[in-house]
């Protein structure tokens, strides 16, 4: 994907100036009324299943927000599914954006443990610290100290000898440390061809770009960049969240977590898949807004019963 370095200039501001500027109004609003709200904790909680629960749909599977609630709880009356699973992955990373700081997400820390990198990554620092910790003694020993390869084979050989006998005998034997696991990727899981890091290097490059644009259309441009680049093969869902992360981080919503996929779920595929940019962005900005007018409905229906 080409993205252009300047991207203030490329924007058909014509077409995207009207819809751009009601998507905006209306999260300010919805923001706005439940800054104030007294049931705004439970409007928060309550589109954090329906968001993930969208997400599933916009993927072609179905998950019921009933059955996610009750999986939530550990109250599942029949054996969950794998969809039922990976909504509640998204709902636990929802939840785990919105309880950290606004600029978390989309930090260098953030982004490690939200990708799942944060393991490998302390695995490769262990193992380069256990190599600068080795004594430099050790390494300076000449070839005579160096040790023999026909004697740790005949110690190895005594060592299974002396389990072997120990188990015949009924006696515990400890069991060999297992091996580590190895830090590159298994190729049946991962696609050997389709280096994420570095995919994900550049959307972090649009990122720090787009921070001239509109808060909302800055989103759109990630948002389609996400989808165009695919940094995650088995993660695809987490785009919409660090975008709506990215809304957070400006300060655009600062009382939740705006549900972009409750949005994206009214907007037809042909308009998000569409060959056109403008379109896909346009497409965006109305599922913004559509979202922020869903999410006012819901919370006029939430103080009514209250």
């Amino acid at each position: 994907m080409t993205i252009h370095s300047d991207l203030t200039t490329t924007m058909p501001w014509a077409e995207l100036a009207g819809p751009l500027i009601m998507a905006e109004d209306a999260v300010a609003r919805l923001d706005e009324r439940l800054a104030r709200s007294p049931v705004r904790d439970g409007f928060v909680e309550r589109f954090h299943f329906h968001d993930a629960a969208a997400t599933l749909w916009l993927d072609g599977e179905l998950v019921h927000v009933e059955d996610l609630v009750l999986h939530d709880a550990h109250m599942d009356i029949r054996a969950p599914t794998h969809e039922l699973t990976r909504a509640h992955a998204v709902l636990r990373t929802r939840r785990q954006i919105f309880g950290n700081a606004p600029d978390w997400a989309l930090g260098r820390e953030g982004l490690r443990q939200l990708t799942g990198r944060r393991g490998v990554t302390a695995a490769k620092n262990a193992a380069e610290g256990e190599g600068a910790l080795a004594p430099r003694q050790d390494r300076d020993q000449n070839e005579a100290d160096e040790p023999d390869p026909l004697a740790e084979e005949f110690a190895a050989i005594d060592a299974v000898l002396a389990r072997s006998s120990a188990v015949l005998n009924g006696v515990a034997v400890e069991q060999p440390p297992r091996p580590q696991p190895t830090l590159e990727r298994d190729p049946l899981i991962h696609d050997p061809d389709s280096d994420e890091s570095a995919r994900l290097d550049d959307w972090r490059s649009l990122l720090d770009r787009a921070v001239k644009l509109p808060p909302v259309l800055a989103a759109a441009v990630l948002w389609d960049a996400w989808e165009s680049i695919s940094p995650l093969q088995h993660q695809p869902w987490l785009g919409t969240l660090l975008v709506a992360a990215g809304l957070r981080q400006r300060r655009k919503t600062a009382a939740h977590l705006l549900a972009l996929n409750v949005g994206l779920r009214v907007m037809s595929r042909e308009r998000r898949r569409h060959g056109a940019r403008t379109t896909r962005l346009l497409a965006f900005l109305d599922a913004v807004a559509e979202a922020a007018a869903l999410g006012l409905k819901e919370h006029d229906r939430l103080m009514l019963a209250r």
